[in-house]
């Protein structure tokens, strides 16, 4: 009997003054996705904090919480191994000058590697639950778009 666990992620609805989210494309050994920004959380942080980081990781922007926004409520099983995702998304604000590179297209990568990520902004307007890889970033999606 395989041994499951939970695996708990976090991330950052951040919305900029033109009214636009900002989503990661990323690739991972082949498998292509698109998500929020943000990850998993390291043993021993909060979650706010662990959102921080990824933010600081993977933009190289620091951001504030605004609020709470989700956290799963159904089951999702990991697409990466028999892990239970638990997943919980605030809105944040940049308290930084955003420092990174957006893109226009979808999985438009710098560089070759086995892990890649590239940034985009999209409009509230337009965007999409199929814009995204995962159930829980669909659900958010849907959830935002309903909420704005």
């Amino acid at each position: 009997m395989s041994k499951k666990f939970f695996n708990l992620r976090v991330y950052g609805l951040l919305i900029n003054e033109a009214n636009e989210v900002l989503i990661s494309d990323e690739q991972e050994y082949g498998f292509k996705f698109t998500k929020f920004p943000g990850g998993g959380l390291e043993y021993g942080e909060g979650l706010i904090e662990g959102l921080k980081r990824e933010f600081v990781e993977e933009c190289n922007t620091e951001v504030e919480v605004i609020s709470h926004f989700y956290t799963t409520d159904f089951f999702v099983k990991s697409a990466f191994n028999d892990s239970q995702i638990i997943s919980v998304y605030y809105l944040v604000k940049a308290v930084s000058e955003l420092r990174f590179t957006t893109k226009i297209e979808v999985f438009d990568f710098d560089g070759e590697g086995d892990v890649l990520q590239s940034f985009r902004w999209v409009k509230l307007s337009d965007l999409t639950v199929d814009a995204f890889t995962f159930p829980t970033d669909q659900y958010v999606a849907d959830l935002l778009l309903k909420t704005i």
